[in-house]
């Protein structure tokens, strides 16, 4: 779970952007920068937007966690 400790230089946003159903595959480029959260197992990284998403073999879980999908959990705004 990402950390934070000054709530001011965070805001909420319901943007279709978080939601499960847009997580990206291992090697596909990332669409935001941010924090991503595999929906496997919770493993947690942050990449900036354009840049390649760790491929498969970045970490492992087993079967019973699923594939492994980058959700976004935190968007850098600019």
């Amino acid at each position: 779970m990402a950390l934070y400790k000054d709530g001011g230089f965070l805001s909420q946003d319901f943007g279709s952007a978080f939601d499960a159903n847009n997580a990206s595959h291992p090697g596909t480029l990332a669409p935001y920068a941010g924090i991503y959260r595999c929906t496997g197992c919770g493993h947690e990284i942050a990449i900036a937007c354009g840049h390649v998403m760790p491929p498969q073999n970045h970490h492992s879980h087993g079967l019973l966690s699923g594939p492994i999908l980058w959700q976004l959990i935190v968007a850098a705004h600019h």
